[in-house]
């Protein structure tokens, strides 16, 4: 079976997809870095979105979502940005932790699975 790379990188790609497949490198806001959590979360999912669409699938087939928080007291402030984003009906598995990220102005990184 074939790989298909999303916007591959030296370091990694932002996604791989395989067969019926697809895993999303996690993903961390590029404009709205050292706003709030809820502004970041934002623009993260539609860069999921335009991710997910490049490979032929939808946040509709998210099987399972890692959400990394700097901060977990920001918690309530991700999920408002994200209970208006996820899709009723298909909410994916979802595991929420909070994690030193790689720069501080990151208050969040999304990383995805899903089906195409």
């Amino acid at each position: 079976m074939s790989l298909k790379r999303l916007h591959p990188g030296k370091r990694m790609s932002q996604g791989v997809a395989r067969s019926d497949i697809v895993y999303l490198a996690g993903q961390v806001a590029e404009t709205k870095a050292g706003s709030s959590v809820a502004e970041q979360t934002k623009e993260i999912l539609g860069q999921i979105d335009k991710l997910l669409a490049e490979a032929g699938t939808d946040k509709t087939k998210i099987m399972m979502a890692t959400i990394y928080l700097a901060d977990i007291k920001t918690f309530a402030d991700m999920n408002l940005a994200w209970d208006a984003w996820v899709a009723e009906g298909a909410t994916p598995a979802r595991a929420t932790v909070e994690a030193k990220l790689v720069a501080p102005e990151y208050k969040v990184e999304i990383a995805v699975v899903a089906s195409i």
